[in-house]
């Protein structure tokens, strides 16, 4: 799939003012600077149609980009992120798992996680709780340029691990990616494709 057009719809903190369109959508979501805005504007071939920052916690609502015409793309405020009150993360926290629980167009969510770092133990409770909740989703691990091929399969190894120890049957499906290199980029845009066909084949025969 090549992306053609990439369009900001609307921000918001409120589920139900979320687009009306009956059109799968994929959210976007990971730690503070994971590097989530450099991996959208490279899916997306746009230098700035997600923000960067080097200030963790810069996505602070729910983020619609419609992607193609018929797609969209979801880019939501991280979890752990710094330098906020107590108050404002309980109510961040509230609206990123009313998405999550409510919203019927979401068909996968993408957990990125910084392939440099050991298996985080909040990345870890995020991934059990879209396990608990049944919601769709893949891994994509961000910022494979920064270490040595034989240090990714290392990491993503003792990831395997971590979740097979916590009842996981297996791995789930997840991507390698560099923003920086554009790796992982035909990949996952084969993987939502190829999901966005079935979404739309079962559309057709209702």
């Amino acid at each position: 799939m090549k992306i053609n057009t990439a369009e900001f719809i609307i921000s918001n903190s409120d589920v139900s003012k979320c687009p009306l369109e009956r059109l799968p959508e994929y959210a976007f979501i990971g730690r503070s600077n994971v590097g989530k805005s450099s991996l959208i504007n490279m899916l997306t071939n746009h230098k700035n149609l997600a923000k960067t920052s080097g200030k963790p916690g810069k996505t602070q609502l729910i983020n619609h980009f419609k992607i193609n015409s018929n797609w969209f793309l979801v880019d939501l405020p991280g979890y752990g992120y710094a330098r906020v009150s107590k108050k404002t993360k309980e109510v961040f926290q509230e609206f990123i798992t009313d998405y999550f629980e409510q919203r019927e167009q979401l068909v996968c969510a993408f957990v990125l996680i910084d392939i440099r770092l050991e298996a985080q133990k909040i990345d870890l409770e995020f991934i059990e709780y879209l396990g608990e909740t049944e919601v769709p989703f893949c891994i994509i691990f961000t910022k494979a340029d920064k270490i040595s091929k034989g240090k990714v399969a290392a990491h993503i190894a003792a990831y395997r691990k971590e979740l097979l120890a916590n009842n996981w049957e297996e791995m789930p499906q997840h991507f390698v990616t560099s923003s920086t290199e554009g790796t992982g980029k035909e990949e996952l845009l084969q993987f939502i494709d190829g999901v966005n066909q079935e979404v739309f084949k079962e559309m057709n025969e209702f």
